[in-house]
Formats: structure tokens, sequence, C-alpha cells
């Protein structure tokens, strides 16, 4: 399991930067529901950052252990909605964070050859 993350490092932290980037430019686009323009047109361009950070994250690691690191754009979702839109954090909501970062660990940990 080590051995996959050290593998990947690099990929995988490019891809959680990707992640971020793209879920604050979408914030961003909520943000904007209001009208504001720039805040608009922030979020897509750091939403198109993300698409290019990820695209530098594929060259550093396995598709198969990369991808699923996407799957974090929920959690940090739920992040920010709780802190930047009043939004409330469920029990469900926690129960599904466990098991995506459960999830995302595991695969993240299954690039080794058996």
């Amino acid at each position: 399991m080590i051995e996959s993350f050290k593998k990947n490092q690099k990929g995988i932290y490019f891809i959680c930067i990707s992640s971020v980037f793209a879920c604050v430019g979408q914030l961003l686009w909520k943000l904007s529901s209001d009208g504001n323009i720039w805040l608009l047109l922030f979020g897509f361009g750091l939403y198109g950052l993300g698409a290019l950070v990820m695209l530098i994250a594929y060259k550093f690691g396995s598709l198969s252990v990369i991808q699923p690191f996407l799957s974090l754009n929920y959690v940090l979702s739920i992040i920010f909605g709780y802190f930047f839109l009043d939004e409330v954090i469920t029990l469900n909501k926690i129960i599904g964070i466990i098991v995506i970062m459960v999830g995302v660990t595991l695969i993240a940990g299954g690039d080794e050859h058996a």
C-alpha cells in the first residue's frame, strides 16, 4: 500500500490541488447567482485551472489511482457548503464522507502488483 502511494505521490498531490480549484470554482458559481459576473468569471477560471492541473496529475500516476481522488470533490463541496453557504452537515453526509475517504484510501493503495 505504501509503495502505491509513493509511486503515485506527485499525481495524488496534483489531483488534490485540481479538486480544490474545481470546487472553489463551483462555489464561486453558486455565489455568483445574485448576478455578480466577476465571481462567475473567476469561478470559470479556477474550474479551468483545475482541469489543467488534472491533466498534469495524470502524467504522474496511474489512472486507476488518480481518478478516484476526484471523489474528494464531494467531500470538499460539503465542507465548503458548511463554511460558506451555511449548509448543514448531517449524519448521512458524515457517513458519506467517511465512506469516500476509506474508498479513496483503499483504491490509492491498490496499485501494487501481486
